[in-house]
């Protein structure tokens, strides 16, 4: 494909429309509504969003994550702290998240800071995974350069025996993380460009100051 055809790719989103009296007062409550059509839909992953973050001197980086739960303190996914990610936390807990729902024509963008979960909440959650996505979180050095594949399966192969029939450890450098948004922007595709852009921004500890953005 040449760079006329790539500059020749579009779409003229028809699907839905966002309007401030049809949008709710708490963007929590606005986004479950739209995760919620998102399920309905049959969205592939909805759940999968892309987490931005940044180092102390401002280079960005962002890969794609799952979110593992949402309420009025924020929006929860789980990782090696010892991740490029992780470590990016710890030094600027400044961060983006960003779900892009392509069937329904739709993004939610949410900035704010992140913190880590309790302990207790990063044992609950660890637990309930499958048996092998544990044995994963214990057998990779997440981010780290490795040599070759074969040492992930040697020492998930290891794993595997040592922990026959017995429960696996949570590792100390794996655990949960919660995004405490300050502001959430909900963005619906419409016609020639002119797409819906609804904003809330964090008036105070419980309320929304709500805005139209232009596309």
């Amino acid at each position: 494909m040449d760079q006329k055809d790539i500059q020749n790719l579009r779409q003229d989103y028809r699907a839905s429309t966002l309007l401030e009296n049809a949008t709710k007062a708490d963007p929590i409550k606005q986004f479950e509504a739209w995760f919620n059509e998102a399920i309905a839909a049959q969205v592939l992953e909805p759940n999968a969003m892309t987490l931005a973050t940044a180092t102390p001197d401002g280079r960005p980086s962002a890969r794609i994550v799952l979110l593992k739960g949402f309420d009025h303190n924020g929006f929860s996914f789980y990782t090696n702290y010892l991740s490029r990610k992780g470590k990016e936390i710890a030094r600027n807990p400044q961060a983006t998240l960003l779900f892009f729902w392509g069937e329904l024509e739709r993004q939610v963008r949410i900035e704010g800071t992140i913190e880590k979960l309790s302990k207790e909440a990063s044992e609950e959650y660890f637990h309930s995974r499958p048996h092998g996505s544990q044995l994963g979180a214990l057998a990779s050095p997440q981010s780290q350069e490795i040599a070759d594949r074969d040492i992930l399966e040697n020492k998930y192969a290891q794993l595997t025996a040592e922990y026959d029939g017995k429960e696996i450890p949570k590792p100390s450098f794996w655990g949960g993380y919660i995004l405490k948004p300050q502001q959430i922007e909900f963005w619906q595709g419409r016609s020639s460009r002119l797409h819906d852009r609804i904003l809330y921004k964090k008036a105070d500890k419980k309320t929304w100051k709500k805005v139209r953005l232009a596309p």
